[in-house]
């Protein structure tokens, strides 16, 4: 990930962020978040001490995952009385963390693409946390698809998806090599790293915390190499690539991370990427950047883009729950 500068006017930038949230992320997914987002947009007092965050570090699932992690719990009331109290733990805790949404069921989108890739395969994802998604190999899959239940893989932590009108991966890939680059990495066997990744999830998924607790467990058996970087900037990746085995496919993953980067980095890494000698698989809003090849209608367009190489593959859910070809 990059940081972000924040905008000319962080109150009204809070305001817009947090009722958008409350109208638009949150419900259906957890009527928590829903509620305090939407109490935050109209409190003077909270609008305030948030807006003196920089703008990478305001985004609600952050500064309400903080928040829980230091005790706050219950009603808006409640919450906002207790970052009242607490608004400069509030404030220092959040300005040392990003939103690092490490979901493995993203790596559904990923096998997709990587069926169509000849291994062995030498596996790079830029924004990679704590890891979850540079395992792909290592979970089990059960896919609902055209033509009925499909499963593939033997780990103990199954993906459930629906894949659709695209190619259904029918065998695990071969990954000889992964690593993953992060401004600030996390490790699966950190008490407090794991605690973070899994206070990432949103009160009521129930299954998602289930499914991310098991995944970080697969990681910290055997963590793959993360490294703390900015992949935005100049000779960052290439260094990383410069150690991949010989004899590999590279492929660089780009899984949910490019909607957290200002423009200007996002088009950079994109053309940094795209001079390297590696596969690009990434999973994007429509409307995010300009390197679909074909181009598509970021209007009509259900979901992210999955692509490779910047060729959209299929639609899919930005979280990994189902994929659909186009």
């Amino acid at each position: 990930m990059v940081r972000e500068t924040g905008p000319m006017d962080p109150i009204a930038d809070v305001r817009a962020r947090y009722d958008r949230f409350a109208r638009e992320e949150a419900p259906g997914r957890s009527a928590q978040y829903a509620e305090w987002a939407a109490g935050a947009a109209s409190d003077e007092t909270i609008l305030e001490a948030l807006s003196r965050l920089p703008s990478a570090h305001r985004q609600p699932p952050v500064v309400f995952a903080v928040t829980r992690m230091l005790g706050a719990h219950g009603d808006y009331a409640s919450w906002s009385e207790f970052v009242r109290n607490n608004a400069e733990r509030v404030i220092a805790e959040c300005a040392a963390r990003t939103t690092q949404t490490n979901e493995p069921l993203r790596c559904v989108p990923l096998l997709v693409a990587l069926d169509r890739i000849r291994g062995p395969v030498a596996l790079i994802e830029i924004g990679s946390a704590a890891g979850l998604c540079l395992c792909p190999d290592r979970y089990a899959y059960r896919f609902r698809t055209d033509d009925g239940p499909a499963q593939l893989g033997e780990g103990s932590v199954a993906l459930d998806a629906e894949v659709t009108g695209v190619r259904v991966p029918r065998r695990i890939p071969e990954i000889v090599w992964r690593a993953g680059i992060d401004l600030e990495p996390r490790d699966a066997r950190d008490p407090d790293d794991r605690a973070w990744i899994s206070g990432l999830v949103w009160p009521g998924e129930t299954e998602r915390a289930v499914r991310v607790d098991a995944a970080l467990d697969v990681v910290a058996a055997d963590p793959p190499l993360v490294i703390a970087g900015d992949a935005a900037e100049p000779g960052v990746l290439a260094d990383l690539v410069a150690r991949v085995p010989v004899d590999t496919t590279i492929v660089i993953a780009t899984v949910g991370v490019l909607p957290h980067l200002p423009r200007e980095a996002r088009d950079r890494l994109i053309e940094t990427i795209r001079a390297l000698p590696a596969r690009w698989v990434t999973l994007d809003a429509p409307g995010l950047h300009d390197a679909w090849d074909p181009a598509v209608d970021a209007d009509a367009w259900e979901g992210f883009v999955l692509a490779l190489d910047g060729r959209p593959i299929a639609a899919a859910d930005p979280l990994g729950s189902w994929v659909r070809g186009v």
